[in-house]
């Protein structure tokens, strides 16, 4: 009966001109339904411009390293709220999030490369979001321009870096920095890698890594995940 009733109906619809199919909802959405995340990401939606599917890979990795121990890292903090999230995941297991951005726009960009321009994403600043992170003692802020700002945590290792950066030259200079301090089994994140709009920051991530054992890894969120191999030293 059902099923008769459901090839009438879209018989009907499709003699009358439109285009209809019946289809079943068979993936679960744990980012809407996990106790846990939810908890996590209260205050952070207003303050990212990262989606909760994105938030939710960035949550299960921070989670996941959490037994190699290291540090954690974000290049891109914007309004902060990719920050709150990490900062909140990883505050159980002893691990500090260092906070890099100039807090005032983005760096110049490759005009060859990349859509982007100098000084989009302007809209924050450093003692806002110091402001809105005040909650979370683990945070660290490094303002300035990256990689110059890099230099009180050159010896750190690093267990998850999320990049945020979108163009070519700040993308490649999170590489060149974090991947020989990223320990064996650490996750690195390019949440930029599959957006039309910063097409530079794909290639800095192919180049960077087109000689080393690792494969970026391109997610369906449009995001890229780079595992460092076990081999590292």
């Amino acid at each position: 009966m059902k099923r008769t009733a459901k090839r009438l109906l879209t018989t009907g619809m499709n003699r009358m001109g439109f285009e209809f199919h019946l289809t079943r909802h068979w993936r679960i959405e744990p980012w809407n339904t996990d106790a846990e995340f939810l908890r996590v990401m209260e205050g952070v939606a207003g303050r990212t411009l990262v989606d909760p599917v994105r938030c939710y890979m960035l949550w299960q990795q921070a989670r996941s390293t959490a037994p190699l121990g290291g540090d954690v890292a974000e290049v891109g903090v914007y309004r902060g709220g990719t920050a709150r999230l990490l900062a909140r995941t990883v505050q159980p297991t002893g691990r500090t999030v260092h906070l890099f951005d100039t807090f005032a726009g983005m760096p110049a960009v490759d005009a060859a490369r990349d859509l982007h321009r100098e000084g989009d994403f302007a809209e924050t600043s450093l003692d806002e979001v110091r402001a809105f992170l005040a909650g979370s003692p683990n945070v660290r802020f490094y303002p300035g321009f990256f990689p110059q700002t890099a230099e009180p945590v050159r010896d750190t290792r690093f267990s998850f870096v999320h990049v945020d950066v979108d163009i070519y030259p700040s993308v490649r200079d999170c590489c060149a920095f974090f991947y020989p301090r990223l320990l064996p089994g650490g996750v690195m994140i390019f949440d930029d890698y599959g957006f039309l709009s910063c097409p530079g920051a794909r290639q800095a991530v192919d180049e960077f890594f087109a000689d080393k054992p690792e494969t970026p890894c391109y997610l369906p969120t449009a995001q890229c995940m780079v595992v460092r191999a076990c081999t590292a030293p």
